[in-house]
């Protein structure tokens, strides 16, 4: 059997029929937490996947050297190690982001996401499809989060990456639920909803 087809759908099925927040139901403080505006969203999105594809590309390379009991701390080590890197990167480069992020950008060590593919996939494959699962979740995780940060940006301030969007009236009185946590759990159960009458699950 050509290889071809089952390495395409280790990075396409992160996108949605196994993607990590709507589907697979994991991720969901980050997602919940930081999708206040959709750049917020998209800061999130970027350290996560940064440290997802980058511990799956580590993980796979040492897989055969580390031993089965103490596989977890060596996991969490080198997951640390990608956060640490992006949590002084942000600081350095986007510290206006940092300022909105940074108590969340830590926590990225024990996303379920990252630690789940690590257990899950990278320490059973190779380096080049474990890179293509981490970029495959690492998409469908960014697309959640930025649909989530857009639509409780533009509905609860009426803006758009900080830009006027709707008319000066909405904005002027928006919809203060969306960006509240209450309007989080009702999006994200609204875009549940809609994957599971598509169908798109598995």
């Amino acid at each position: 059997m050509n290889r071809n087809p089952s390495r395409l759908s280790y990075l396409t099925s992160g996108i949605i029929r196994e993607n990590p927040t709507l589907i697979l139901m994991i991720g969901l403080c980050p997602t919940l937490a930081t999708t206040v505006t959709a750049r917020d969203a998209l800061g999130m999105a970027a350290a996560a996947s940064f440290v997802l594809i980058c511990s799956n590309i580590a993980i796979s390379a040492i897989r055969k050297l580390v031993p089965d009991s103490v596989r977890i701390p060596i996991f969490i080590i080198i997951i640390s190690t990608f956060v640490t890197i992006i949590d002084y990167v942000m600081q350095a480069y986007q510290p206006d982001l940092y300022r909105v992020l940074g108590v969340f950008v830590p926590l990225i060590v024990v996303n379920c996401i990252i630690l789940g593919r690590a257990e899950a996939f990278a320490y059973h494959h190779g380096i080049f499809d474990s890179f293509l699962d981490g970029l495959g979740k690492s998409i469908g995780f960014t697309l959640v989060l930025f649909i989530m940060g857009s639509l409780r940006e533009l509905f609860g301030a009426g803006t758009f990456f900080g830009s006027p969007l709707l008319p000066a009236a909405y904005r002027s009185a928006p919809m203060l639920f969306a960006i509240f946590p209450p309007g989080a759990f009702l999006l994200i159960g609204l875009l549940k909803a809609l994957v599971n009458k598509l169908g798109w699950g598995r």
